[in-house]
């Protein structure tokens, strides 16, 4: 399979694999120690944020949603011809957007952790995210030298 290909392949397995790590527990969270932890998502962030702060949670929803998957499609338009390969700044200004959730989401842990009230302890759904955005970064970084 040549390397176009199987970066267009990993790039759409991405359509699949983000919307799991939108559901996936990102991280554990409690007050102290001896009560209960609450597993956080994407999703029910969201969720929570919209009660409080609806524009809050419009732009983590436009952050951690929409960005990576318009950046996906656009890329799949690149590498399957259906658009020119003028539209890869597109792609990199989305890229840029996409792993700006991931950093809020690590200053989050940072800040909760170093306050010191409650506990947070990271979950596998991090991790998911995380390599999400990863291989959606390579195979965007990958497509024009593929080529």
């Amino acid at each position: 399979m040549p390397l176009t290909r199987l970066l267009a392949a990993l790039n759409l397995v991405l359509l699949i694999a983000f919307p799991v790590a939108w559901a996936a527990p990102l991280l554990r969270a409690g007050l102290l120690p001896f009560f209960g932890m609450s597993e956080v998502s994407i999703l029910s962030g969201i969720r929570a944020l919209w009660g409080t702060d609806p524009a809050l949670a419009a732009l983590v929803a436009a952050l951690a949603m929409v960005a990576p998957y318009l950046k996906i499609l656009t890329l799949a338009g690149i590498q399957w011809g259906y658009l020119s390969r003028r539209a890869l700044p597109l792609v990199k200004q989305l890229s840029r957007l996409a792993m700006a959730d991931v950093f809020l989401i690590a200053l989050y842990v940072v800040v909760a952790k170093g306050v010191g009230v409650g506990r947070i302890e990271t979950a596998w759904g991090l991790w998911l995210f995380t390599g999400c955005v990863g291989l959606s970064l390579v195979t965007s970084w990958m497509t024009p030298k593929a080529r």
